[in-house]
């Protein structure tokens, strides 16, 4: 078997396993926005559990104890029309019940219905109160606990007053200047409930915020991690297709050229693992210098005559990475998609601003439809009819230079072809 034949079969191997590396890249995608989907759809049902301050209104019945005074008394047949005494009891327990269960809930606290089951606990106790006195009068302070679980600020402070006037005014009618007592038991259980339940709330608010971070944390680093897979693999492995078509081109009649490409494009490799293992871990540090020298050889390996300028004076670390994910990008769409015979690559920058211009003398923009990468023909030749414009790639460098305070221009050149600046 000839060497070109060699060469020949692994250009064709290489091609295969780019097309099948961009098939797990368009899943990866698929299935991150699926899963999104379904998150947010369930968000929406909401099927997503939130977890209670004090858990449910479970923990307010315990209370309920205080009116054992007057269920004995009613028992005892210490109680006058004990029917009505019975019925009132009856009432003013299934109404604390109804009001306790509701009370944990925002949109069920707030609803009419809670507050009219409410106001009607605030008469049956009144007039449990004013009818019988002694035991009965403790019903003042369950009705304080259940008026502290319902109203919050601003309206507590005033509610909580009349809450306390009455109880007071209603106490001493029946049992003297001794059912001040009640009064301030009534105004302590319901501002102290009150407060634990403010509390509660605000510690369950700070665990959804919490969760919530976390969550966007990890949607933050998958993000991340997507973006680099694909600028990392765009550009690589569209200059792998490129010097693998020109080795294969070049071994007939060069077989030293070609083997040339091909230790090019070992080189290209072994850096490609190193920059994804980088980017695995978040630490990748790129250098504008040697993204340039990526795009010179890839760009020659096209046959795209390169045009390099650069000054000013030297970048920081950050600015040279962001630069150099824009060169990659660029430079991966001039290679696949413009055609063209010349590209200009510029770096001019102040000590304030820097400005990168790639310009390419192609066929620029047409009237069809973009591809976005992750769906760009599996033969690079045929995904040489339609430019790149908005895709991922350019999407993403977008994202990157506004966080960082920049901007991404792009668009038909003034003499034709395409510019990204």
């Amino acid at each position: 078997m000839s060497l070109s034949h060699k060469l020949s079969c692994r250009v064709d191997g290489i091609r295969a396993e780019f097309r099948e590396a961009r098939e797990h890249q368009r899943y990866y995608r698929e299935n991150r926005q699926r899963l999104r989907a379904e998150y947010r759809a369930a968000q929406c049902a909401g099927e997503v559990p939130t977890r209670a301050g004090l858990g449910s209104g479970f923990g307010l019945l315990p209370w309920l104890l205080l009116g054992m005074g007057a269920f004995s008394n009613l028992f005892q047949g210490e109680t006058p029309n004990p029917w009505v005494g019975g019925l009132g009891l009856l009432t003013f327990n299934s109404l604390y019940i109804y009001v306790a269960f509701r009370a944990f809930r925002e949109e069920t606290r707030n609803a009419l219905s809670t507050r009219v089951a409410l106001v009607l606990l605030g008469l049956v106790t009144c007039g449990l109160a004013m009818g019988y006195g002694g035991n009965w009068l403790l019903f003042f302070p369950l009705f304080g606990l259940a008026t502290g679980a319902v109203v919050r600020l601003p309206h507590l402070r005033w509610v909580g007053a009349v809450v306390t006037v009455v109880a007071g005014a209603a106490s001493v009618l029946r049992d003297g200047w001794g059912g001040l007592d009640t009064a301030y038991a009534t105004w302590i259980s319901t501002m102290v409930t009150a407060a634990i339940m403010s509390l509660s709330e605000a510690v369950r608010q700070l665990r959804e915020a919490r969760e919530e971070l976390a969550r966007r944390a990890v949607e933050e680093e998958r993000l991340r991690f997507s973006r680099d897979l694909h600028d990392l693999l765009g550009h690589t492995l569209s200059v792998i297709v490129v010097k693998s078509e020109a080795a294969r081109r070049l071994a007939p009649r060069d077989l030293d050229a070609a083997l040339l490409q091909v230790r090019d494009i070992e080189s290209v490799g072994r850096q490609a693992l190193t920059e994804i293992r980088e980017a695995v871990t978040g630490y990748r540090e790129g250098s504008l210098g040697t993204d340039l020298d990526g795009a010179v050889s890839a760009l020659r390996a096209a046959g795209i005559v390169p045009v390099v300028q650069r000054s000013g004076p030297p970048l920081t670390a950050r600015t040279e990475v962001l630069l150099g994910w824009v060169v990659r990008e660029a430079v991966t769409n001039v290679v696949r998609h413009s055609g063209a015979q010349r590209c200009e690559i510029s770096v001019r920058g102040s000590a304030e601003r820097v400005r990168l211009r790639v310009r390419d003398d192609g066929r620029g923009t047409t009237a069809e439809p973009p591809l976005p990468w992750n769906d760009a023909p599996a033969d690079p030749a045929s995904a040489q009819s339609t430019p790149l414009i908005g895709g991922t790639g350019l999407k993403g460098l977008t994202e990157r230079l506004a966080a960082a305070g920049g901007c991404l221009e792009t668009g038909p050149g003034p003499r034709g072809g395409f510019t990204v600046c």
